[in-house]
């Protein structure tokens, strides 16, 4: 088998919450075959219906595939997923054939990433870090933005797979791709705070805060965050499709990262605040929107 995937691939998919769902669906419907794996195994079972295999363990997902794609919820999980050993099939760093490409498209730390692929280069597998922007509704509709760190030759490789998921960057080397979706993740976590506040404020003051959002839209304050979120904060929308819960996990992996470099980022320190605020009042489980829920209840104080 070539150690290029050819326009139809054999996947694995080990992770399928609400971002691997769509995703799985979307690489099966690109024709690619697919085999999945979730600790929680009735999340993988859904996608049987769409073709989807189902295995048992990490190691049995990915045997004999060409590609490897983690979605999971942190790099402690990315770590022990790859590495520890899941009954007689070992781990599925072990399971791995050589020339097999491995994509993680979570959300982990540059730092983690880099480890990753340090230690999985010995083994003969090419690694990239490729976490994704634009939620479920991206995932849905094969739009995700797609940051994409390691070599040039690996992304090259991957992006016939990539492409049936969104639009894929490489942004330069291991570890670069988690350091853009940090970067990605301080825009949106600041912006929606942004967008809460001045809404909250307009209300305050007597005016309609849905026109106030309609005569913003297409001025110097227009955003994909004012007309998705902005929207939800109006009709008071907070089903969870992100999670605020998620959002200040990655404020906080970006100020760890800002600390590492020695870099100051009080911005995004002021954001981390209120999420937490957020998530120690019981929203932790709400969508990011939901934000605007703690700055209304600051207000009512």
């Amino acid at each position: 088998m070539s150690n290029t995937p050819s326009h139809v691939a054999h996947i694995a998919l080990l992770g399928c919450g609400l971002m691997g769902q769509p995703m799985a669906r979307r690489l099966l419907q690109a024709g690619h075959t697919l085999t999945v794996w979730n600790r929680t195994r009735s999340k993988a079972e859904a996608l049987v219906g769409d073709g989807a295999q189902v295995a048992a363990t990490p190691a049995s997902a990915v045997a004999g595939a060409d590609v490897v794609i983690t979605m999971l919820d942190n790099g402690e999980v990315v770590r022990q997923v790859l590495f520890e050993s899941s009954g007689h099939g070992g781990s599925a760093a072990d399971a791995m054939r050589p020339g097999c490409l491995f994509i993680d498209m979570g959300s982990i730390l540059p730092a983690q990433a880099q480890a990753h692929a340090r230690d999985l280069a010995p083994r003969g597998l090419r690694v990239l870090d490729a976490p994704v922007s634009g939620g479920t509704l991206g995932a849905q509709a094969g739009t995700l933005a797609i940051m994409v760190g390691g070599a040039a030759a690996d992304f090259d490789a991957a992006v016939p797979v990539l492409s049936a998921l969104g639009r894929p960057v490489h942004v330069g080397p291991a570890g670069s791709g988690q350091l853009a979706k940090l970067a990605n993740q301080m825009i949106v976590g600041i912006t929606i705070g942004a967008v809460a506040e001045a809404l909250l404020l307009v209300e305050r003051g007597g005016a309609d805060p849905a026109k106030v959002r309609e005569a913003l839209r297409g001025g110097f304050a227009e955003s994909r965050i004012l007309e998705v979120h902005g929207q939800r904060m109006v009709e008071g929308d907070f089903a969870k499709r992100g999670s605020l819960a998620i959002q200040l996990k990655d404020l906080r992996n970006a100020l760890h990262t800002a600390g590492e470099m020695a870099f100051d980022a009080p911005i995004t320190e002021a954001l981390r605040g209120l999420y937490a605020d957020a998530a120690d009042h019981g929203m932790g489980d709400l969508d990011q929107s939901g934000l605007f829920c703690e700055l209304r209840r600051r207000q009512a104080g």
